[in-house]
């Protein structure tokens, strides 16, 4: 969590800087949820991403240096530089793909998953998507396949409260998104997306249920994106300061070093402050490495 967290707050100002065009979409706020599922995968396992799409990424196990090659557009990056922020993917880690297209991950993980079963390769499929996403038609679609052939996905909601500005309660049917599970004949479960430890509890019943051939399920997180939209967007506009408080008091780091804290001798605050240190290092080598990367030739557009 704290690498992600890193990675945002140190790499998206420094996209910017470098006059990169494309949008950059920050995941802060969020990082409980790519950690708590992806906890349960291995490099085997599939993953098909979002536009706000680093904690994924990160906690899938691509390396953050590339991920910022990536971003600055560098030759070093795992696209090339041809793919940006919204476009990274990892095929040696499983990640299908970070992706513009709102759910456009989603038939890609299922894909997956068909290709795990059919080969029998024990691999589960996690397919992310937001409570935008919750309303696209190839999502509904996809839910209707996987449970038709009983496929190995879990289904992940990142209900952060908002489609771009578009508050959830506004463009939703139904109170949360795992409402519509039974409509699917399968588990929803619905999980405080800010606390990592009920993250991985809940994702570890869904990713089980998967891998032992009981099919897909729905799990809704619900969590919160700290910053805009995009960099360019001042989320003042449409949601309140009290809103943003409240859920800047619950951050996920927080809340883990709290309770990990509490329970003795789990770990110590000084262990915790170390390793947020490694992953501040981390990062600051990233930039250093992403600048030191060279531009595609122009040949490479071809």
């Amino acid at each position: 969590m704290t690498t992600i967290r890193h990675f945002e707050e140190r790499g998206v100002p420094e996209t910017g800087q470098r006059g990169m065009s494309a949008s950059v979409h920050s995941s802060v706020g969020q990082e409980a949820v790519p950690t708590g599922v992806c906890a349960h995968l291995s490099d085997d396992d599939y993953i098909g991403s979002t536009h706000r799409g680093h904690g994924h990424c990160i906690a899938k196990g691509v390396e953050p240096k590339l991920m910022m090659a990536e971003l600055f557009g560098r030759i070093d990056g795992p696209n090339k530089g041809k793919g940006g922020s919204m476009h990274i993917a990892d095929m040696s880690k499983g990640m299908l793909g970070t992706n513009g297209i709102v759910a456009g991950s989603v038939p890609l993980a299922v894909g997956a998953a068909l290709t795990s079963k059919i080969r029998k390769l024990g691999r589960v499929a996690v397919a992310f998507f937001g409570d935008g996403g919750a309303n696209q038609g190839v999502l509904h679609e996809c839910m209707n396949l996987a449970s038709v052939w009983k496929l190995p996905v879990v289904f992940c909601c990142e209900n952060n409260g908002y489609a771009e500005s578009t508050p959830v309660e506004y463009g939703l049917s139904v109170a949360n998104v795992v409402d519509r599970a039974p409509g699917y004949d399968m588990p929803g479960i619905y999980v405080d997306g800010m606390d990592v430890l009920a993250v991985y509890e809940a994702a570890g019943q869904a990713v089980d249920r998967a891998r032992s051939g009981g099919g897909p399920a729905l799990l809704e997180a619900r969590t919160y994106r700290y910053y805009g939209h995009t960099v360019f967007d001042d989320p003042l506009t449409y949601r309140t300061k009290e809103e943003q408080d409240h859920w800047r008091a619950r951050d996920p780091l927080l809340t883990f070093r709290n309770h990990m804290i509490a329970q003795g001798n789990a770990i110590t605050s000084e262990e915790l402050d170390q390793m947020d240190a490694e992953a501040l290092q981390l990062i600051e080598e990233a930039v250093s490495f992403a600048d030191a990367s060279p531009l595609p030739e122009p040949h490479e557009i071809l």
